[in-house]
């Protein structure tokens, strides 16, 4: 291959970081010129970010075939008519890109492409001879992200592997799965990534079962956890064990007391133990019954409030709520939704109120009560009256109210009980690299998808779906191995594997660099020379920024016939003689070893 001149090369190295980057993976892609940004959420790949993206593309690909894959390309321009069969032209609300054509007809750019697999298969098969079958494509997605942050990390126009597999059955569908959670370690391991494979919600997808695979990192956005004996899940995925019903036939009848200026839990805590205190205990934050409501705004545009009740020493979880109501979106209640709601006394919300259901199903108000799996039957609770500056305590659930039913999105606490009884929760972020699901026949069966069976009778086709962020995982192998200096790429992925660097002046030097370069790509080496008239200062600075594994610096030390080799990863410095230096170079590339140990 040809040695790249970096005088000729599409790039310019920056000083000053974007004002708008959060994490340093967008830094530094930005900074030297790997991605520029063209839009909120949308970023255009230069000649360096796409030598990478194209290796990670690669990667993927490798391993999507190694078990059986076939790859095809569907377009990002899709008709709406699938999307209205399986309900996610709805479901998807505002963050599916909708547009018209001249026709005045509907479509959509792809979030994903399960209809469109599914379609396809229909198409052109009709026995269960024809299965199994894994499809997948590479291709660019799109999302109307509320709020596309961290660069590559969360966008609106991202690259994503797709893949489906096609099965008769459940234990098809199992082995499939499977084949492709083994893959999915591969790929992760290959890209060198810290990473979890944790439990996960289906949510808009469907099936029965998912699980993600998230790359550590203290500043990702999802936060998942584990227990000491093997437990691990997104935190949306969480649940709470009820704990047992309480006998109440000795709790006294509910009390209402006066609770001036008890606007916290805290202060609330003090009142009722000051009023009202119990025989055996103090009250607690955990005894007290927090309603919080929410407005739920429906896709189809209908609005329905939602009252949330929990333990007082708990905060709702926006995440896992988010999860709970599927396609709807939670926002606070404001004034004027409490003004049309008069039966809802702000901060003193409660169940009932002189003894009569205000919330759930048969309360005066016909709002949606739904509460904390810890409240069950015989538990009772200090909680609002529904009076300004007033608490009823020894509310019990089953007795004095009854909600509408469950809802578990109280937040999740390290040292909270693993729901398997594996030991206490440790809590952790990380960033969603890939998601696999078991579809079961939602789609096969919203689109037709049947073959004639063994039998000749109709079955309905069972599929699996696959994801991996491509464009993601570029960002996320940045950001793990990223330092203060710029990018630090590891071989696998890096845009060339050696810079050579001519440290001066001196034509002689110009000359060598050359020569080391030349014989550097004639080994098989991608090589990058930095040819340009500049200090010896600012390439070094340029090479740190731009990560290269490798760096071969021809310099003063030419003279006395020794030139340096740099490692970015590690930082190591060694002075090697300058007939030596490509024979040191390509023996420390493990993947040209490998080679030799194939004959190639």
């Amino acid at each position: 291959m040809a040695v790249q001149k970096m005088s000729e090369l599409f790039v310019r190295t920056l000083r000053e970081d974007p004002a708008d980057a959060e994490v340093p993976s967008h830094r530094w892609l930005v900074r030297a010129g790997y991605i520029r940004r063209a839009a909120p959420g949308i970023y255009s790949w230069l000649p360096l970010g796409l030598k990478v993206l194209a290796k990670v593309e690669q990667i993927v690909r490798e391993e999507m075939m190694a078990i059986g894959g076939q790859e095809v390309r569907f377009p990002a321009l899709l008709p709406r008519e699938p999307y209205e069969t399986t309900h996610r032209w709805t479901e998807y609300g505002p963050n599916l890109f909708r547009l018209k054509d001249r026709k005045n007809a509907d479509y959509l750019l792809g979030p994903t492409h399960e209809e469109m697999f599914t379609l396809l298969v229909k198409d052109l098969y009709s026995s269960y001879k024809d299965l199994p079958l894994t499809l997948f494509q590479i291709q660019t997605k799109y999302r109307d992200e509320a709020r596309p942050r961290a660069g590559l990390l969360r966008g609106r126009e991202f690259v994503m592997k797709d893949s489906y597999t096609f099965d008769m059955d459940a234990e098809g569908l199992q082995r499939s799965y499977e084949t492709h959670r083994g893959a999915y370690i591969r790929v992760m391991e290959r890209l060198g990534l810290d990473y979890v494979i944790v439990k996960a919600l289906s949510g808009a997808m469907g099936g029965s079962a998912s699980e993600e695979f998230l790359a550590i990192a203290p500043n990702g956005e999802d936060t998942f956890v584990r227990s000491p004996g093997g437990y691990a899940a997104n935190v949306e995925a969480v649940t709470v064990s009820p704990p047992a019903p309480v006998d109440a036939s000795s709790t006294p009848a509910p009390c209402v007391i006066h609770t001036p200026g008890a606007g916290t839990i805290d202060t609330l805590v003090t009142a009722v133990n000051a009023e009202a205190p119990r025989d055996d205990r103090p009250w607690t934050g955990a005894d007290t019954l927090k309603n919080v409501v929410f407005m739920l705004l429906h896709p189809d545009g209908s609005k329905e409030p939602l009252v949330v009740g929990l333990p007082g020493d708990r905060e709702v979880d926006m995440k896992r709520l988010e999860a709970a109501v599927g396609s709807a979106e939670a926002v606070a209640f404001g004034d004027a939704d409490f003004a049309a709601n008069p039966m809802l006394v702000k901060g003193y919300i409660g169940p009932a109120k002189d003894g009569t259901a205000i919330l759930g199903e048969k309360g005066a108000s016909g709002i949606r009560y739904l509460v904390d799996p810890r409240v069950v039957t015989g538990t009772a609770w200090v909680t609002g009256a529904n009076v300004a500056d007033h608490h009823v305590v020894n509310l019990v659930a089953g007795r004095d109210f009854t909600a509408d039913g469950v809802i578990d999105v109280a937040e999740v606490r390290a040292g909270d009980p693993a729901p398997d009884g594996s030991g206490p929760l440790e809590l952790a972020r990380g960033v969603e690299m890939g998601h696999i699901f078991q579809l079961g026949t939602k789609y096969a069966e919203a689109l037709g998808l049947k073959v004639l069976d063994a039998n000749g009778k109709l079955a309905t086709v069972t599929m699996g779906s696959y994801g991996i962020g491509v464009s993601r995982a570029v960002a996320m192998v940045a950001e793990t191995t990223c330092d203060e200096r710029g990018l630090a790429w590891p071989r696998s992925v890096a845009p060339y594997d050696v810079i050579v660097i001519a440290a001066g002046k001196d034509e002689a030097l110009a000359v060598e660099a050359e020569r080391i370069a030349r014989e550097l790509s004639g080994s098989g080496l991608d090589v990058l020379l930095d040819d340009r008239k500049a200090s010896p200062g600012v390439k070094f600075t340029d090479a740190e920024v731009l990560g290269i594994p490798t760096a071969v610096v021809v310099g003063r030390g030419l003279a006395s016939g020794v030139v340096e080799v740099r490692d970015r990863a590690s930082g190591a410095r060694d002075e090697v003689g300058v007939d030596d230096v490509v024979a040191r170079v390509v023996a420390a590339d493990p993947r040209m070893r490998a080679a030799d140990v194939r004959g190639e």
